[in-house]
């Protein structure tokens, strides 16, 4: 990142979200001297050290380009100014207006077999702040999934690169061996996911797209665990432990569950136009760069 910005000589780095990599971009153009806007500071996501990375770019950010007023008001909290916060929804969410999904026929096409009377997309990513705890956690949820009906396909992608994710995928794959009603992605890719996740009957596991996309599409989400706790979640979200008994009644829960007045909070899939009027209207001159810490009162304290 060093390298390209001293090649580029760019006027702002734009980066999204709370990974570990997006981390390094961000020392990068702090330590370059240049303007940093961060997409989807001031969400909250307590059981994973995605936590602390999203808060620390907040604090190297000079324009804040938040999904949400409930992270905004985060932000706000940390000590930025007002006027750097702009709401301009979720860009994830831009996609589902951006581009046509595919129909069913042509989704079993793409993934090459068929979808079943019922569907579940699952992710289980590794839970970063339980160290040892993810095996276990994912045990309990594939036990939970046992006991599915007969007619039900089980569609997962596999955990991401956090710590652990490497031993979630080997007994992913040993349980997922030999089942004919299982199907195991290392990624679909975008227009695979999404055309899956508009088919499915709900999304599993604690992948963040359970509480920023499925509910664009109507479709409840069964939220494990902590790893998304603090995320602002609408009504299609049911949140339930890592425990099979506690799995097994939300899945029950969310087969009959109308999401059909449920309203996204991550905004209307228009971020993108906004994103860029923010980015333009940034001054040119590089004095905002001198940061002050803005105090919030409460109380009167």
């Amino acid at each position: 990142m060093s390298d390209a910005i001293e090649q580029l000589q760019p006027d702002a780095v734009l980066v999204l979200g709370d990974r570990f990599e997006i981390l390094a971009a961000s020392q990068a153009a702090m330590l370059h001297g240049v303007p940093l806007a961060h997409i989807a500071g001031g969400d909250t996501t307590e059981g994973a050290f995605d936590e602390s990375i999203r808060h620390a770019i907040t604090k190297m950010s000079h324009l804040h380009l938040v999904t949400n007023a409930v992270s905004a008001r985060r932000v706000r909290q940390l000590g930025e100014h007002p006027d750097s916060i702009k709401v301009v929804g979720s860009p994830g969410l831009d996609h589902l207006h951006r581009r046509s999904l595919l129909d069913r026929a042509a989704l079993e096409q793409a993934l090459g077999a068929q979808l079943g009377q019922r569907n579940l997309l699952i992710t289980f990513h590794p839970v970063t702040l339980e160290a040892g705890h993810g095996e276990r956690q994912q045990a309990e949820l594939l036990a939970a999934l046992e006991h599915q009906p007969a007619d039900t396909v089980l569609w997962f992608t596999r955990p991401n690169a956090d710590t652990g994710g490497r031993t979630l995928a080997i007994e992913l794959d040993k349980w997922a061996a030999g089942k004919s009603n299982v199907h195991v992605f290392s990624s679909l890719g975008q227009l695979r996911y999404l055309s899956l996740m508009a088919q499915v009957d709900a999304v599993v596991g604690n992948s963040s797209s359970g509480l920023y996309e499925a509910p664009s599409f109507r479709v409840p989400t069964v939220n494990i665990g902590d790893r998304q706790r603090g995320r602002t979640a609408p009504a299609s979200v049911l949140h339930c432990e890592p425990q099979r008994e506690a799995i097994a009644a939300a899945l029950d829960q969310a087969s009959t569950l109308d999401c059909t007045e449920v309203v996204n909070p991550y905004g209307d899939g228009m971020s993108a136009p906004r994103i860029v009027v923010a980015l333009r209207a940034l001054p040119t001159d590089r004095t905002f760069l001198k940061k002050t810490f803005h105090m919030v009162e409460t109380n009167g304290a």
